[in-house]
Formats: C-alpha cells, structure tokens, sequence
C-alpha cells in the first residue's frame, strides 16, 4: 500500500530564464528608492485626496473617470495603514509621518514592472523571435518615461499593465484556437482578456481604445472561422457565444461591480455631493440624509417645501424669494413690474420655503387625510415668509429680455391683475397619475396663462447685479418645446404644515419634522446618474504650464516637470529615452512604408515574402500599429487639456514595433551573411545608445543624485525642455 514512497516525489518545472530575469530587473528599476522623494509628486496631489475620501469613506465624483483605478490606490493606503489625514493641496509638500509612503506608490510601481515581461510575451505570442522578445522587452525597461510614471501614485502604469495583459491573454487565446479550442487553458486566456480588458476601462477610458481594438480584431478572426468549412454551425455558435460572454458580458458585469464597490465603500456625504440630485443625496449618510430622514413622501395641498434646481451646475440653487423688489428700471432703461424679487439661491435658507396651495382653497395647512397633489395638477406656491404668490407675467425678465420675469405678486392696484396659476408636469413620470413626490420626482412648472415654464437660467448664465444680491435669475421660458435641466425641479425638503397663522408659521419653517418614510436609491439608479456625472461633468479646461497638443508628443518637444528638491538642484521629469522615441518613429514608418510597398508589389502579384512571413508581418502590425493608432489618434478630437503622460499607452505599443521591424529587415532583407553581420552590429551600437540615454537622464528619471547647474544645463537638448535651474 505504501509502496508509492519507495521511489522518490520529482516534481519538473520548465523556467524561462529570460522572463525570470526581466521581471527582477523590471521590480529593481521601478522600486529601487521608490519611496524618495518623500513629498508629493505632480498629480499625486490629485489622486491623494480622492484616496483620503477613500480612507474615510466619503462620497466623492471625478469627472475623469471610473472608480477602479482610484480604488486600486486606495488598496494602497489601506494596506499601509493610512487614515487619510493629509492636506493634498501642494505639489513639493512633505509628507508626514502618518502617509505611508511605499504603500500608497507599491501598487503602480509593480504594475509598471511587470509591463517589462509582459512586452515580452507579447513578442513571443505573435512569433517572432526571442530575440526579439527581448529587445522590446529591454525597451520597455529602459523607457525613463515608463520608468518615472511608474514610481508614483499614478494610474498610467496600472493601466497599461492592464492593456498589455489583455493583449497577451488574446493572443494566447488565440494562438490556441485551432489545437486547443475550448479547452481550460483556452477559456482561462480568454475569459482572463474579457477581465483585463474591463480593468483597463475601470482604470481611465483611455482603455476603452484597446478594448475597441481588441474586439475588432476578434470580431476579424471570428470572421474568418465563418469561412472555415470544417467548422459546423453548432461549434460556430458556441464560439460566438464565448466570446460575447468573456469580451462583452463579463466585462459590462465587472465595470457594473466596479461602481458598487465604489458607492458601497462611499456612503458619507461631502462636499463632492452638492452635484448629485437631492434622491442621490438623502441615501448618503450625513449631509441632506440628515435633514430629509422621515419626510413625508407624497407633496399634498397645505405642505411646505423647498425647490432645487436639477441641473445643479456650476452650482445648486434653491426657489428663493425674499422682500425686496425688482427696480422700477435697470440699467440700460428698460422697466421692470417693481414686484418682488424671485431668485435661485445657492445656499439653504428660510426663504427657500414654499407652500403649495390649492386655488379653489384659502388654507395653507395639510387637511386630514393629505390630499395629494398629481400629475397635471394646478397648484399655486405661495412664498412661506411673504406669503406672497409666485407669479410671471408678459414682463421682460432683468438679465434675458426675451423671457418672461418671475416675481412674487403685490398688489399695487394697477392695471396688472395676478397670475399665479402653475401646471406641475412630473418629467420622470411613469403614468399620467402619479403623485408629486418629495426628492424623487422631477417637476416642470407650466404657467397655466402664458405656457411659459419656469427656468433658472442663472445656473447657465450671470447672475443678478448688486440689487439682486448677485444671486440667480428665474425667468418664465416662453414656448419651450425641448427638455433642459434648468427647468426641472425637485423638493428637497418637505413638511405638512400645520399652522394657519403666520407667526406659528414661521416657527413651524425652522423646526424640522420626522415622519419614517423610506427614499433609498437602487443601485441602478445610483450608478446611472453617478455614471452621467462623470461624462458630462466636465471642469473648466485651463491652460497649464506642462499642457501640450498630441502633436509635440511624437517628437517629444514637451516635458514635464515633477518635482523639485527645495534646496538642492535634485528634481525629476516626465522625459522620455530621446533614442527609443526617435526609433519608435522610424519603426512605424518603415512598417507604413514596407506595408505599402508589399500592397503593391502583391497586387501584380509579386511576392517578396513568405505567405506566413506576411501574416506575421500583418498581424504584428495590427496589434502593435493599430495600439498605436487607436490610443493616439483620438486625442486629436478632444477638447480637453492634454499632457505628455497621455501618451505612453501609444508609446508602448510603438516600443513594441521596433523589434519586430528590426527582425523583418534582419531575416527578409538582408540576404548576405555580410550585411546580417553589418546590421547586427548597428542593432548593438543603436541599443548601446538607448541604455546611455537612459543613464543620462536617470538623475531627473529617479530624482537623484542632485545635478549641478552645468549638469542640467547639459540635459536641456531641446530648447523646449523646460529643466528648472535655480537662479544663483
């Protein structure tokens, strides 16, 4: 029975040296002295207070995309033991004692280490040489742009981390296609490029152009299986289904889990939530959760309420009245209904309180039972304080002449009668019948006399001059016929009031009120809006020092500066190897040119080369010409400010080209044993090159050692460099 131990337990392993070595020296390039500086670098100033929201589990929006990435340096903090007590607020700052330095920069730092073997696996899968594979992947290690990226708190590292693991994992799927289909190892690379491909989009949407790729290219290959006759209908469709469940459901799941980790790590409000919708913010604890807890749900005759514009930007606003009166004429001579004054107020106040009247009806008080106030419905709002009625007549408003002014009615006793009758029309609606509902339901105010719908067109325009307090005009927009944010409100706050006098009135306005009634949001709703908010919340764009166009990213003509020691000359800059860039650029136009002349040469039927030489020349092509191209090109389409960091995901891929030319020249067209030996040597002249670029701008890749004022003078070899040299 135990005669199994007679013999010895032998357990055989096959090591690739190559891959071993590379990830050691990819970890000692990007870790070694990671923690040095120990002051905040450039954007960590950024991505630091959205880690300290994290660590203290406050709600927060970043318009420049999905949590993933911000959560992966939040996993940082947190293994390190941070509290999130710091003050992001200077690039240069010193961090104390309580920051966890190696933590919060250890998690890019070994993903910008590992793109070094994952270059070359790449090369590898797509069948060139080993040789090959380890140039690009040397490459990739001494990019000092990658290199200073990736010792910081920052995303780019991570997400061509990402990007090429789904990279590698499609082609290994691939590759195993024809001997191998369905198997472990190919649901694993397959199902492993779904889940990479949704990290990198979880990262930054700059990901997104990969993916795109990368479902082109498998939608091609599927295409071609299509023409396959040896494959029957049945296997076609279950090839199909596999890879719409791993590179189209799965990755939609996993971004969906994503924002749920996100909003469930997040349930404190702040001060990022003023943006959100009053339903978004009453399911944060703290904040306007506080005040709402228990409000009645359904808006009824008789209740008291306050009016939030839905738009929300730049700023929020509430329906605010206050005594004072428009004046008899403005500025430029125009004249006004001297009534008084409605406004949209950015702050929460007294006079934010309306009282929604039935008109048929003198009380202001909620009868016994509540009669709800529906769809279609018309309603009069009376100001709680004033108790005067919102009104708008065919009066010219202050600041946009060609909308109607909104006032609370005086009666002056003129030829003016009141008109204060208001159609309430729920935007968000699912049947003509609903209730008008606190926080939940959008509302547009239709004027019953003129049609016109009441808009707070301050929070897309100026605001009022000093007679208006500088707050934000209300007007009526006449024949409005399409939807706009600043013409739908929502109460935020909402009572049943109880008092028919006016002084027991006002006491009743300050004191809150507790009735338990639920307005949690789904988390389908949450991300929906949370996920509009991104998109289109977008910061004033302003020019920066280091902001640069996509074209002075090829040549590299810009440079960044990252930090700056406060004494000495030390400082580090985003500044790519000049050799590899400048190669990079030749590799693509000898692909480009090459391409060209082989398209032609084929088309008179002309062959050059091998038939399976060619579809290695056109598949490398496709993946590391079409990387380049697809996360590159767009930024000539975007309004937004850009900076040389954008780049380096186009880069990688463009690394990653210059071997495998420098492979098709070796093998196709030098023939002669002479010119092989010629041209291997100019690839070793030319790598020597690369690694003594990289030498010389280590000081400002890694930060030390300090250079004298020579020294950095002598590293400015673009007149466009902008090296900090201290005055003397």
């Amino acid at each position: 029975m135990l005669g199994f131990l007679k013999e010895p337990v032998v357990v055989t392993a096959k090591i690739n040296v190559n891959l071993v070595a590379l990830t050691v020296m990819g970890l000692i390039s990007r870790l070694w002295g990671f923690c040095y500086p120990r002051a905040v670098v450039f954007d960590e100033v950024y991505y630091g207070q959205f880690v300290s929201l994290y660590m203290k589990r406050i709600f927060f929006v970043d318009d420049s995309g999905p949590p993933f990435g911000h959560m992966l340096l939040a996993l940082g903090g947190y293994l390190g033991g941070f509290d999130g007590n710091f003050l992001w607020n200077r690039i240069g700052a010193e961090y104390s004692m309580n920051v966890p330095v190696w933590s919060l920069r250890l998690l890019p730092a070994l993903a910008g280490a590992l793109c070094v073997p994952l270059a070359y696996q790449i090369v590898v899968e797509l069948h060139f040489s080993h040789c090959a594979a380890l140039g690009a992947a040397l490459l990739i290690l001494l990019e000092n742009s990658l290199i200073t990226q990736s010792r910081f708190m920052l995303l780019e590292s991570i997400l061509i981390f990402f990007i090429l693991l789904a990279v590698l994992s499609y082609l290994k799927f691939y590759n195993l296609q024809k001997h191998s289909a369905f198997s472990g190892s190919w649901w694993f690379w397959l199902l492993l490029t779904g889940v990479a491909c949704s990290c990198a989009v979880g990262v930054k949407y700059m990901g997104l152009f990969t993916y795109m790729l990368l479902l082109a290219i498998a939608g091609l290959h599927f295409w071609h299986m299509i023409g396959d006759q040896t494959l029957s209908n049945v296997s076609l469709l279950c090839h199909f289904l596999a890879r719409g469940l791993a590179l189209i459901i799965i990755p939609m799941g996993m971004y969906l889990s994503f924002f749920y980790v996100h909003l469930a790590l997040l349930y404190r409000s702040g001060p990022h939530d003023q943006i959100m919708t009053s339903a978004f913010q009453a399911s944060l604890e703290g904040g306007l959760a506080r005040i709402t807890q228990g409000q009645p749900l359904e808006v009824a005759y008789g209740s008291q309420i306050t009016l939030r514009n839905v738009l929300g930007k730049p700023m929020q606003c509430w329906l605010h009245s206050h005594t004072n009166t428009y004046p008899i004429r403005y500025e430029n001579g125009r004249g006004s209904s001297h009534q008084q004054q409605v406004t949209c107020y950015p702050f929460k106040d007294v006079n934010n309180w309306w009282i929604v009247k039935d008109p048929g009806m003198q009380q202001l008080v909620v009868s016994n039972p509540p009669r709800p106030v529906r769809h279609g419905h018309i309603v009069q709002l009376v100001h709680g304080i004033t108790t005067r009625y919102l009104n708008t007549h065919d009066v010219a408003a202050p600041l946009s002449p060609h909308s109607q002014e909104v006032s609370c009615y005086i009666d002056y006793n003129i030829s003016m009668p009141a008109q204060n009758l208001w159609r309430v029309e729920i935007v968000n609606r699912e049947s003509d019948t609903d209730v008008w509902k606190t926080i939940l339901s959008e509302v547009r105010f239709v004027h019953v006399n003129t049609s016109a719908v009441l808009k707070a067109s301050g929070v897309i325009g100026a605001s009022l001059p000093e007679w208006g307090y500088r707050q934000l005009e209300v007007v009526g927009e006449k024949l409005s016929k399409g939807y706009h944010q600043s013409m739908v409100w929502n109460v935020e706050e909402h009572r049943y009031g109880k008092s028919q006098e006016q002084k027991e009135r006002e006491v009743e306005l300050h004191s809150p009120t507790q009735m338990d009634i639920s307005k949690n949001l789904s988390f389908m709703a949450k991300f929906t809006e949370l996920q509009w908010k991104i998109l289109t919340l977008k910061n004033e764009d302003t020019e920066h020092k280091y902001s640069s166009s996509a074209l002075d990213w090829i040549t590299m003509d810009t440079n960044i500066a990252y930090w700056l020691h406060p004494t000495s000359g030390a400082q580090i800059h985003l500044l790519g190897n000049v050799a590899t860039w400048a190669s990079a650029n030749a590799a693509a136009l000898a692909y480009l040119c090459l391409s060209l002349w082989y398209l032609l040469r084929r088309r008179r039927k002309i062959y050059d080369i091998p038939e399976d030489a060619w579809q290695l020349w056109v598949s490398a092509g496709g993946v590391c010409g079409g990387g380049w191209a697809v996360n590159y090109l767009p930024f000539f389409l975007m309004e937004k400010t850009l900076f040389l960091y954008h780049y380096l995901p186009a880069l990688t891929f463009q690394i990653l080209l210059i071997p495998v030319v420098l492979q098709h020249l070796g093998d196709h067209l030098c023939r002669s044993v002479l010119l092989k030996s010629m041209f291997s040597a100019l690839v070793v002249a030319w790598f020597s090159s690369v690694y003594f670029v990289y030498c010389t701008f280590s000081p400002v890749t890694y930060g030390q050692p300090a250079l004298s004022l020579t020294e950095l003078k002598a590293l400015r070899w673009k007149d466009t460099w902008n090296i900090l040299i201290r005055k003397q």
